[in-house]
């Protein structure tokens, strides 16, 4: 016995040291790396929170590096040790759709007319997120608005490469389309959206779906601070909030390259340029351009930085996050003129609030009904800290009550 206390001890104490070590480099990683803006109104919250984040990803580093395992299994098994409950009005069913796990939220109090249904995306850049960690996000979206929400478990990368992630949530959005009603669904009334990369997907599954005339028409879609385009990493929200929390913009490359399959070290290139062929430039320049942007997100600091020079043999390595499979943003009028209503969230402290404010335009200028949330303390993931205590932000509530009446109004 007393040398199971000796063992117990040492072990705690390895533990607890470990702990400090590692709160003490995030502490400094922190404040060297992040520049939150002092319009933002939650500093020290936001920073405290990122610690922890800061210490998930490194503990997950420190794993690969010593063969246990991938940093990125280690975080998808972190972020879903959270039990998350379901509102007590509603009640949840795992069922298969065509081969793609989803999540169903349906109302227990029985509806005298078909619900409206909502199919949700998660977001996590194609790599991490889950059904379960978003499960508070779909139950409170379930409730306030009153319909039947769909939460898809596509398949992630690199264990399945891209395009798998939006094939799987096309392939779930197509069969619940078709079989709306057994979930007491109008099928005139179904809506797509997701936060992130699940903001992308829905872009483009809603663009896929303007050629289908088998099926009924989308009744909207919420696209949450979507990423619509690999062209300009330096248009004024990639500047302004370039290291803060929780998308800095080298993440957001290099976790990119990740999802494609890519070098990472590819990701400098992108950040400059490189990648964009001159007839690119030429075609999609007027979409892309911070000049579409309203002058208010233009300050703080924004300027102007043309891309760099064209190099052919890294457009050769990466030409497919400039197609409209995964940059929505420069697909042609006709499709554009098709889409349905649309949601679009953006937050102010985000680096893709302006590929979602450029996207807003151009449906606008065709034609589509937009309307726009714009989340002024908001910052990218913030929906996911909405019943965390301390750590809550009410921004990420005010966000999903704002989805929540947009679809009820509908």
């Amino acid at each position: 016995m007393e040398l199971l206390f000796v063992i117990l001890l040492w072990a705690g104490g390895i533990t607890v040291v470990s702990y400090l070590l590692l709160l003490a480099w995030a502490i400094g990683y922190d404040f060297f790396k992040t520049r939150i803006d002092p319009g933002f109104d939650h500093p020290w919250k936001l920073r405290a929170l990122h610690w922890n984040f800061i210490i998930m990803f490194t503990t997950g580093k420190i794993f690969e590096w010593l063969g246990i395992c991938r940093q990125m299994v280690f975080i998808r098994l972190m972020t879903d040790l959270r039990r998350l409950k379901v509102h007590p009005s509603l009640y949840t069913k795992d069922l298969d759709f065509d081969g793609v796990p989803v999540r169903l939220y349906q109302h227990k109090m029985p509806s005298p007319v078909r619900r409206k249904g909502f199919v949700f995306f998660h977001g996590g850049s194609g790599l991490a997120g889950s059904i379960s960690s978003y499960q508070n996000i779909c139950s409170r979206i379930a409730k306030e608005s009153g319909s039947v929400v769909v939460s898809v478990g596509y398949r992630l990368s690199p264990e399945f490469p891209y395009p798998t992630q939006c094939n799987d949530c096309h392939t779930a959005t197509v069969h619940f389309m078709q079989n709306a009603e057994a979930y007491g669904v109008d099928p005139s009334q179904i809506i797509i959206g997701g936060d992130s990369a699940g903001g992308n997907f829905a872009t483009v599954i809603a663009q896929k779906l303007t050629g289908r005339s088998d099926l009924p028409k989308l009744r909207a879609q919420v696209l949450i601070y979507a990423g619509v385009q690999a062209m300009d990493f330096n248009l004024p929200s990639y500047q302004q909030n370039t290291t803060m929390p929780f998308l800095y913009r080298d993440n957001l490359t290099y976790y990119g390259m990740q999802y494609f399959g890519k070098d990472t070290s590819l990701m400098h290139d992108v950040v400059k340029g490189s990648h964009v062929p001159d007839e690119m430039r030429r075609k999609y320049g007027k979409w892309v351009s911070a000049d579409n942007l309203p002058e208010q997100f233009k300050c703080r600091g924004y300027r102007r930085i043309p891309l760099a020079p064209y190099k052919p043999d890294i457009y050769e390595q990466l030409s497919e996050i400039l197609d409209v499979s995964f940059s929505s943003l420069f697909a042609e009028e006709s499709v554009i003129r098709q889409l349905p209503e649309t949601l679009v969230v953006t937050c102010e402290y985000d680096i893709l609030r302006d590929d979602s404010l450029l996207y807003k335009k151009r449906l606008e200028d065709n034609g589509v009904k937009v309307s726009w949330f714009h989340a002024e303390n908001g910052f990218h993931g913030v929906i996911n800290f909405i019943d965390l205590g301390f750590f809550t932000f009410p921004t990420g509530i005010e966000i999903l009550s704002r989805i929540a009446d947009f679809v009820k109004r509908l």
